[in-house]
């Protein structure tokens, strides 16, 4: 299923079944449980089950106006998600109902955000102490949250299923509006007394090849400079001393940060951007597309190519699921034009920055952000392989 921003595809209700075929093929029937009575808590407990980049700051969050918005999120880029369990409510009432939401959310000032946090977290977790900015930095493996939150936000419906009115209207606010909508769809299927919770996305979030313009942005449908943007997680399974030295940029641990590194062809030019918030190290053109990493071979010193894995590498936990579709490491081969050490990263106010591994981003603070980056890094004019 691959739905892009402004390429949307579904026209149809939502269908998935499951097989099991360890010992035959039979298949799994659905529960006729009520689930969506049980997902508000299976999403509290664990929030990555519907997204790895979002962390949930509220719960039966109170509107102005005596409404309560389920989950209250926030995502690695400092954004709000708003997330609506359909239950009860016709389609077209969840539609209306988040949109209403929307309209709160979007004029909640950044610094009231540690409060809602607060506010949950005594009542949910009234033993712990922790801050937003703790709970954040250790959650997202970052030295420091955003300078700016709630700069956008996102609106997600979850359900079993919707009609198909529903889905076309989620679509049309999307494509023709640019409203952040989307829905996600979890079904439970029963094996015997086991339960199975499977999940499936409308419009694929992984997937979105540009990032929204932030608000207060005049150009909310502003052309893309033709410059692409990449971040880079110098964690424990890649390191960004590798990957200057052996050209590459990467992502793994799951397809929502390896997938968008696809939209990456020969000939783009990339910025490379550290996840951890340290700032920009690199710009390079793309010399091949994206592969598993048991497929990428370099040069040694001695001009023997061999595979990555077997280069002499500064991160001795990367590539541990191989090329594995789901959890493997990805990589992009990349010539670089210029690349700096972590202790030289550029970081200045005002910079773009998100967490997807690669997007096109549109936002008048990126055409910003390149310009202010070619004078950094010394690039004069768009280079060619």
């Amino acid at each position: 299923m691959r739905a892009l921003r402004g390429s949307y595809t579904r026209s149809m209700p939502l269908e998935l079944s499951v097989w099991r075929i360890d010992v035959s093929l039979q298949r799994v029937g659905p529960a006729t449980i009520d689930m969506e009575r049980r997902l508000e808590d299976i999403l509290a407990h664990d929030i990555s089950v519907a997204s790895p980049n979002w962390m949930v700051i509220g719960r039966q969050v109170a509107t102005p106006w005596g409404k309560l918005i389920d989950l209250l999120c926030i995502d690695s880029d400092g954004n709000i998600i708003v997330i609506e369990l359909k239950r009860d409510k016709t389609e077209r009432e969840i539609v209306a109902q988040l949109l209403d939401y929307g309209s709160w959310v979007r004029s909640i000032p950044g610094e009231e955000i540690p409060r809602i946090f607060n506010d949950y977290r005594k009542k949910y977790f009234p033993k712990e102490t922790v801050s937003l900015d703790e709970a954040f930095t250790s959650r997202f493996k970052v030295k420091q949250m955003p300078d700016e939150l709630n700069s956008s936000h996102e609106l997600v419906i979850v359900a079993s299923t919707l009609d198909t009115a529903t889905e076309r209207i989620v679509g049309y606010l999307a494509e023709q509006y640019e409203v952040n909508i989307n829905a996600v769809f979890f079904r439970v299927f029963k094996d015997g007394d086991r339960e199975y919770l499977t999940r499936a996305w409308l419009r694929d979030p992984a997937l979105a090849d540009e990032a929204l313009p932030t608000r207060g942005s005049t150009d909310a449908k502003g052309e893309w400079n033709g410059e692409y943007y990449a971040t880079f997680g110098d964690d424990s399974h890649r390191s960004w001393e590798d990957a200057r030295k052996y050209g590459f940029i990467s992502a793994g641990g799951g397809r929502w940060y390896s997938q968008t590194l696809s939209m990456l062809n020969p000939g783009d030019r990339v910025w490379v951007n550290l996840s951890d918030g340290r700032g920009y190290v690199g710009v390079g053109i793309v010399e091949k597309a994206v592969v598993p990493i048991d497929q990428f071979t370099v040069k040694l010193a001695d001009g023997k190519e061999v595979p990555l894995l077997q280069a002499p590498l500064d991160s001795k936990q990367m590539g541990q699921h191989g090329g594995n579709p789901e959890d493997g490491e990805f990589l992009v081969r990349v010539k670089w034009l210029k690349e700096l050490t972590k202790a030289q990263a550029i970081k200045e106010k005002g910079l773009f920055g998100v967490q997807h591994s690669a997007s096109r981003p549109r936002a008048e603070k990126w055409r910003y952000t390149v310009e202010r980056l070619k004078e950094r890094f010394g690039i004069k004019d768009q280079a060619t392989v």
